[in-house]
This record gives C-alpha cells, structure tokens and sequence, in this order.
C-alpha cells in the first residue's frame, strides 16, 4: 500500500511539474453555441494537451448566477449539493471521454434562462476556458 502511495504521490507530483511549464491549455469554442429552447447540447471544454482529467476537480459555473456553479466533479463525484438548483439533473460530463482531456459539458433540456457565459476550470491547474450560449 505504501508503494502505492509514494507511486501516486510521484505521478501527481510530475504531472504538477508537466502542467507548470504553462503548456496546457483549456480550449472551448470561439465561436457562441447556439440552441433552441428543449434542445440536448454540448459546451466543448478539452484540454490541450490531452491528459487524464478524471480525477481532477473539474467546475463549470456562470459568474452571474448565484450560487454559481453550474457542475462540479470531484473526486469522481457529481457535487449536487453546490449546483444552482435550475441546472439539477441537466448537467453531465461525457465521463469516458475524461482520460482524454474533454470535460464538455452535456447540457439537456434547454431553457431560455440558460443563455449565457459559462466558465470552464481546473482549479489545480488554475486554467479556464469561456463558451457562449445563445438560445433561440
């Protein structure tokens, strides 16, 4: 078990170091994403270059909103408890696609109030990426 830990400890510790040179970077999209009110849609959020996410914590948010988070994944975890109470239940990652970097955003059901900024981040890595919803 204490071979383990120290193995971890190490593969934290130079993915830190990978990470600290300044090389990756989230990516979304340029252009707005747009959708019609009932829709399933995709806010595209990958990060560059691609490294296992899935044990990282992961936040999607809009900074107008209160509370702010739209989804956060933590230890593997969906934390349902700090999501804003409109996005309950609508919000999902594409959890096979974490170990490659992609930690879009399933948003299903759209709804008008949706429109807007939303904030993708690891805080860990203290890098964000911006995507524009509009609803039509």
């Amino acid at each position: 078990m204490q071979q383990l830990r120290s193995t971890s400890v190490l593969v934290v510790h130079l993915l830190l170091i990978h990470f600290s040179t300044g090389q990756s970077k989230l990516i979304g999209s340029s252009q707005p994403i747009m959708a019609t009110v009932g829709d399933d849609i995709i806010l595209p959020c990958q990060l560059e270059p691609a490294v296992d996410v899935a044990a990282m914590t992961l936040e999607w948010s809009r900074s107008d909103l209160i509370p702010r988070f739209v989804f956060v994944w933590r230890v593997g975890l969906d934390l349902v408890s700090i999501k804003h109470p409109s996005y309950r239940g609508r919000t999902s990652l594409l959890s096979d696609e974490l170990k490659h970097g992609n930690m879009s955003l399933k948003l299903s059901k759209v709804k008008p109030a949706d429109e807007g900024t939303y904030r993708c981040y690891i805080p860990v890595l203290n890098e964000a990426s911006f995507v524009e919803l509009v609803v039509g």
